[in-house]
């Protein structure tokens, strides 16, 4: 599910950092004060290209480009998105609930993963109307297969409609219920270490557990990547402690200790994390 933009051109982050870094200790404040002014600037300034720094400056004060809305239409003008996906996105739009589909940006990913792969074996956990499983599908050779696995039938019948639309009915294996219980049964199928890829954007609540039967599913090499790892920016804030950005938090945390894969954390859309099975 991609994150909403913000409500003004001046990115929060940026506001937030300059407050830091403007109450730090006074050797600090002078070392950054034209940083802080620059950044100061920034929130002024719809136009300025605004950055941030890690607080850390162990980490060599790498300056890395903090997301306005303006600079977001940029990335999103660049995305190669069929007219297929335009049409399901366009509709989505307009539904309940939209927010929960993936980015232009994020299905693009995908679906180079899926091609850099070589993927032939897919699943999806938490499909909705099905933009980043149709994105998918047409990543996919012809004699690919994609396992779609959704609870809720009416996204399902939009999913569904489209993946008709798009010629890829064929690829796409579709698991309506708990998505726990298909996993389960495909395991108990035989068909452990058999999938190439697989992508999950659904309960977060249950990340853990879908981790968990798609580590026994995913062959070794094979990639793992789930959605929402930075939950609206709430798993860095230590004042919000609800139950899905705490199992979020957590999640992310026995991520960072499990050597049974190798991780990256990407910031794009709501955050992403990719894991390659050793």
């Amino acid at each position: 599910m991609a994150t909403g933009l913000a409500m003004n051109r001046c990115s929060i982050s940026v506001c937030r950092t300059a407050d830091v870094l403007l109450n730090r200790p006074t050797v600090s404040v002078v070392r950054n004060l034209k940083f802080n002014r620059r950044l100061i600037g920034i929130c002024s300034i719809a136009s300025a290209a605004p950055f941030v720094v890690a607080e850390d400056e162990k980490y060599g004060n790498k300056q890395v480009i903090s997301l306005t809305p303006r600079l977001y239409d940029y990335i999103l003008s660049n995305v190669r998105e069929p007219e297929i996906l335009k049409q399901l996105r366009e509709e989505t739009a307009k539904m309940r609930g939209s927010q929960m589909q993936v980015s232009p940006d994020q299905a693009q990913l995908l679906a180079m993963l899926v091609q850099i792969l070589g993927a032939e074996r897919c699943i999806e956990v938490g499909v909705y109307t099905g933009y980043s499983s149709l994105a998918v599908a047409l990543a996919l050779p012809e004699s690919g297969r994609l396992v779609s696995c959704e609870r809720d039938s009416n996204s399902l019948e939009v999913a569904q409609r489209y993946y008709e639309l798009a010629g890829v009915s064929h690829k796409v294996i579709v698991k309506h219920g708990l998505a726990a219980e298909s996993l389960k049964s495909l395991i108990e199928n035989g068909e452990g270490s058999s999938y190439d890829f697989a992508f999950v954007d659904a309960d977060k609540r249950m990340y853990q557990d879908y981790f968990e039967l798609l580590l026994q599913l995913v062959r070794v090499g094979g990639v793992i990547v789930l959605d929402n790892v930075l939950w609206h920016g709430r798993v860095a804030d230590p004042m919000v402690n609800d139950a899905k950005t705490i199992s979020i938090r957590n999640f992310n945390k026995n991520l960072m200790d499990d050597e049974r894969v190798s991780i990256s954390m990407v910031p794009i859309g709501d955050g992403m994390t990719i894991c390659r099975k050793r």
